[in-house]
């Protein structure tokens, strides 16, 4: 029955009966780190380094796929605005006034008239009547011909 009792007593406790007073008197400590801790580390360490690689590979998946979903909302926003403009380009009266507007079409019962007045115009026109900043690449080039041709 004294078995009995050492095994319900606690580890600290039966060591202090069973050494008795003359054994050298002292509790042996618990380790720092003993081999069950060792091998629970090195499961965790097992565990974490198996999941690093699957859980990047999630996260770099799910980046493109919110990166493919953007790309699809952009192509979606410029199928709209291509099929609008082919309806508006279906359209006969939209026909009629960019023949107009770009064209300078007028329809055979309709007196156009254009207007000259240099209002619209403006860049293209200062360009003809001013002097050109620079000469065209040939010119320049036969001038360094000539100058190079000249004695000294």
């Amino acid at each position: 029955m004294a078995q009995d009792g050492e095994r319900d007593a606690p580890r600290g406790a039966r060591d202090d009966t069973a050494g008795g007073a003359g054994g050298g008197g002292g509790r042996r400590g618990n380790p720092a780190l003993t081999s069950r801790a060792a091998i629970l580390a090195v499961v965790v360490c097992a565990i974490a380094l198996s999941l690093a690689y699957p859980v990047r590979e999630y996260i770099a998946q799910r980046k493109e796929i919110a990166d493919l979903q953007h790309k699809e909302n952009v192509a979606r926003k410029q199928v709209d605005e291509l099929a609008q403009r082919k309806q508006q380009l279906g359209d006969k009266s939209y026909i009629e006034r960019e023949a107009t507007r770009r064209l300078h079409y007028c329809r055979p019962d309709v007196k156009c008239y254009i207007v000259l007045d240099g209002g619209g115009d403006g860049g293209q026109q200062a360009r003809k009547g001013g002097p050109a900043t620079r000469p065209p690449w040939y010119e320049t080039l036969w001038r360094s011909v000539e100058t190079a041709d000249r004695p000294r």
